[in-house]
């Protein structure tokens, strides 16, 4: 890739007809507070404004760019973010959602987080809706932080709230498993990673998603499911995610393509 700058982190944004969220979302990660990002948009086929709103939002910055990922699915999109990642020669990436409200600290944060020992191989941010201070916030950040801490094996976060090295996620497999077409694939992604080293958090490591990711239950596993894979232990999760709970999400029809019909926005 023609640029001389190396990047020690790139965020990428995968985006499909986010016209109404994206903008602010872009801002978040061109005001972060340090000046080693590079910011990658994926525009994933959308049909809406918003590829043209993200180009709008990073005109004249040289440390953002644009492409396009025509392979319709949110993982393709972050597998091509990765591979540009690669190629800038980043150390860390981390993968945004475009409905998010991220703190301009929120990547030296995950720096810190990840510090220097390389057994830690990814960071987790918590979500929340509303103050952050908020006497409900301390609660909720404090509880997923210490749930976090305690079953270690799992994962605790959407994709909007990852953050990994750039060289075990590669060695797992990346952000897209080709046998994983289903939803629930960022949790599939955490289990992979947590075969290569170990998951990192704190309490204050939070962004705001959107409210709508409240209302999600046609593409969430049911309490059985969600039951199982916290009771099941990491010696055995192969089996929870490719045994169990593949069969019963294909029979569902809950596939990552699902995801782009949106009617539960309307």
């Amino acid at each position: 890739m023609a640029t001389a700058f190396r990047p020690k982190w790139v965020i990428v944004i995968a985006f499909y007809n986010e016209a109404k969220f994206i903008a602010p979302t872009v801002q978040c990660a061109l005001a972060q507070d340090r000046d080693d990002i590079m910011l990658v948009c994926v525009d994933n086929a959308s049909t809406d404004a918003s590829p043209q709103i993200v180009a709008d939002a990073i005109k004249g910055h040289p440390r953002a760019m644009l492409v396009t990922e025509t392979n319709q699915g949110h993982t393709f999109a972050l597998r091509r973010g990765l591979a540009i990642a690669q190629e800038l020669g980043a150390e860390n990436i981390a993968f945004w959602d475009a409905d998010t409200f991220y703190p301009p600290h929120y990547i030296s944060r995950a720096d810190q987080l990840l510090g220097t020992d390389k057994r830690i191989v990814g960071v987790q941010a918590f979500d929340i809706y509303g103050p952050y201070d908020s006497p409900k916030n301390r609660l909720i950040r404090h509880r997923m932080a210490l749930t976090a801490s305690l079953l270690s094996g799992q994962g605790h976060t959407g994709t909007f709230g990852q953050a990994f090295r750039i060289v075990p996620l590669v060695a797992c497999g990346g952000p897209k498993n080709d046998d994983w077409p289903f939803v629930l694939y960022d949790h599939e992604l955490i289990h992979r990673i947590l075969k290569v080293g170990r998951l990192t958090h704190a309490a204050d490591h939070v962004c705001w998603p959107a409210p709508r990711r409240q209302v999600n239950s046609h593409v969430r596993w049911n309490l059985v499911e969600r039951l199982t894979y916290a009771l099941t232990p990491y010696a055995v999760k192969d089996w929870f995610f490719y045994d169990f709970l593949a069969p019963r999400l294909r029979r569902r029809g809950m596939f990552e393509a699902g995801l782009r019909v949106r009617d539960w926005e309307e």
